[in-house]
């Protein structure tokens, strides 16, 4: 693990983003995105884009397989579908973070738990109504594989996954610097049925330092 020397106080953009909201923001080449878990064990999905064409995205298939790892941790880089680096983790107080398990949709919530929870809002939902306010053509077919900051997903021997109890804590926090402009899609999972955030999902912070010559 590794921490930051960048002071909140100093940074150009925070904002809490609520469980079960969405936020999307585009991060500038040379800025700093740090994501912080505000009460612990909760999970930001995240989607990341480059922003001058949203076709060349996040691809957890090229970023697995440069890290030669299945998490992400200080020193990986998020490669794209054109196997360009759109971001490098700088900092992390959590240790890793998942590339496989996915986003919650109201189709997995009925598969996973019971049929009567289909109604419940997922991450694909957020992700959908994201895209749809930042415009410019972006839709639900711009939502693929995302990265789950701060949820723990271990692969067994069998090549199984498991959703087990998170690692992360109250204050832990993922920073990333934006190696392109960058655009930012973030659900912050509102997801109930699941024993990993103790059936309670909580607010992240997003916080930014632009780059000097933003300043």
């Amino acid at each position: 693990m590794q921490s930051s020397s960048l002071d909140p106080d100093k940074a150009s953009y925070s904002q809490v983003v609520d469980a079960g909201d969405h936020w999307i923001k585009c991060i500038h080449r040379g800025a700093v995105l740090r994501i912080v878990d505000l009460e612990g064990n909760q999970a930001a999905d995240t989607l990341f884009y480059d922003a001058a064409d949203t076709a060349n995205r996040y691809s957890a298939s090229d970023t697995i397989q440069r890290q030669a790892a299945l998490y992400l941790t200080t020193g990986s880089e998020l490669v794209s579908t054109r196997g360009d680096t759109l971001l490098t983790i700088v900092a992390d107080t959590c240790g890793r973070h998942d590339t496989l398990g996915g986003a919650c949709s109201r189709e997995s919530n009925t598969m996973r738990y019971a049929q009567d929870k289909e109604f419940m809002h997922a991450c694909r939902d957020s992700f959908i109504c994201g895209c749809h306010d930042w415009g410019h053509g972006m839709g639900k077919r711009d939502v693929t594989c995302n990265i789950n900051f701060f949820m723990n997903v271990p692969v067994t021997p069998e090549g199984k996954l498991t959703f087990e109890d998170g690692i992360s804590a109250p204050g832990r926090y993922v920073e990333l610097r934006a190696e392109r402009d960058v655009l930012c899609l973030i659900s912050n999972c509102p997801q109930l049925n699941n024993p990993c955030n103790a059936y309670n999902p909580t607010p992240v912070e997003v916080i930014i330092w632009n780059s000097p010559d933003d300043v």
